[in-house]
């Protein structure tokens, strides 16, 4: 009895014990057994491809040079080493379509998704303000507007603004042809030409340089320097802000600040900070298009400017209430 207890218990514990094993040494015996891995022949003395064509790959992937220096990244039957997880098939290519097609016809079909879809020559036309100034009774007219012709990346501008008198000739205009550029998104770097034409004093013509676009905040940001034929250099910079106090009704405060770096004569400016102006508009929109506003502006004259109109008797600042217009199409 006691023979027949030991023997069943005995063979009871082997086959425990073989029924745990067997799994483990499934995993970790299973190459050490197979001689054609190591030395890469197969049972029969015969050479074993070294590109283990079973376990397909694709042909970039093919293409790679393998590590089999002592067969570590073939535990568990094909498993990549660690090189190979950093930098996986393809990683060095930009568009992952260029490892199963033709990469030249792949290219020719970008370009032409481009071409259709996101390389279109569009337009529009700003009438930023089309207003009615009135300032101590006297009323004034002045008009800001620009328009654009391109795609996303270059693009033609024209900008033009002015002042005139009711039924009267027009005091002071100017006229810009840009070539526009962007940068960075919302941000273009602008360059041309521009030509002002003024009842008291001389035409001028400048040579403009400039930036476009928006800033934190949502401030719209319009700033150029300007050297005129005279070599004489000027900067203007505007920014405004739309506060939406509903979904059609909206608040505009606006700044400019204009500066010359000497003095000119021939436009009674001095050296320094020249002029200022600030605003509040509040416009409805009847539509997104179209929409009529009514607003106060402040202007005034500072530094030496301000000085040099002190002293020919005129005043070097002023308040207007103003009705407007803008619009875009």
């Amino acid at each position: 009895m006691r023979t027949d207890l030991t023997l069943s218990l005995t063979l009871g514990f082997t086959v425990g014990l073989a029924l745990i094993a067997g799994p483990a040494l499934a995993q970790t015996g299973g190459h050490q057994g197979h001689t054609h891995h190591q030395g890469h022949k197969d049972h029969q003395g015969h050479d074993v491809p070294a590109d283990h064509s079973r376990h397909q790959a694709p042909p970039a992937a093919r293409a790679a040079p393998k590590d089999h220096g002592g067969h570590g990244g073939h535990q568990g039957h094909g498993a990549p080493s660690s090189a190979a997880r950093a930098s996986p098939p393809g990683a060095d290519v930009e568009h992952a379509a260029d490892l199963y097609f033709d990469p030249q016809r792949m290219a020719r079909a970008r370009a032409q998704l481009r071409a259709e879809n996101g390389d279109i020559r569009l337009g529009a036309v700003f009438i930023e303000r089309l207003e009615a100034r009135i300032d101590d009774g006297e009323a004034g007219l002045a008009f800001e507007a620009q328009a654009w012709r391109g795609g996303d990346i270059n693009r033609v501008w024209l900008k033009t603004e002015g002042e005139a008198e009711p039924g009267g000739p027009v005091e002071d205009v100017s006229a810009q042809l840009l070539y526009s550029r962007a940068v960075r998104p919302f941000w273009d770097v602008q360059a041309g030409v521009e030509h002002g034409w003024r009842r008291h004093g001389p035409d001028i013509s400048h040579i403009v340089v400039g930036v476009q676009g928006l800033a934190p905040y949502w401030w719209e940001v319009d700033a150029a320097l300007r050297l005129s034929e005279d070599g004489d250099l000027t900067a203007k910079a505007e920014g405004e802000y739309d506060q939406r106090l509903t979904q059609r009704l909206i608040l505009q405060p606006r700044l400019e600040v204009a500066l010359a770096a000497d003095d000119i004569d021939a436009l009674d400016l001095g050296a320094g900070p020249t002029s200022w102006s600030a605003g509040l508009r509040l416009r409805y929109e009847l539509a997104r298009e179209f929409a009529p506003y009514v607003g106060v502006e402040w202007e005034g004259a500072l530094g030496e400017t301000a000085q040099r109109r002190r002293a020919a008797g005129n005043p070097t600042g002023e308040t207007r209430l103003v009705l407007g217009l803008r619009a875009w199409f």
